[in-house]
């Protein structure tokens, strides 16, 4: 692991099929990478899809309507766009 790094969360997917795990190798090899990085790709697709509506771009949006200025919507722009950490309970 490079000095740095968070170390990334890991899933393991137990009682695949066979046919299933054949299906992801094949489609794996079409897309030129391994399988873990296919199932990697498949389940970022399925959660974070490129046409969903993005929080800062609708925000940008409904200042533009309610008549904000350019220097206004250019401070929406350069906000910190560090991905948030889920909240601990514990």
């Amino acid at each position: 692991m490079t000095a740095g790094l968070d170390k990334m969360p890991a899933v393991t997917i137990r009682n695949i099929s066979e046919e299933t795990h054949r299906a992801l190798r094949t489609r794996a090899v079409q897309h030129g990478r391994s399988t873990e990085a296919e199932i990697r790709d498949i389940l970022e697709s399925a959660v974070r899809p490129e046409g969903r509506v993005k929080l800062g771009s609708l925000l940008n949006a409904i200042g533009r309507e309610a008549g904000l200025s350019e220097q206004e919507v250019a401070a929406l722009h350069n906000r910190d766009k560090t991905a948030a950490s889920p909240m601990d309970f514990e």
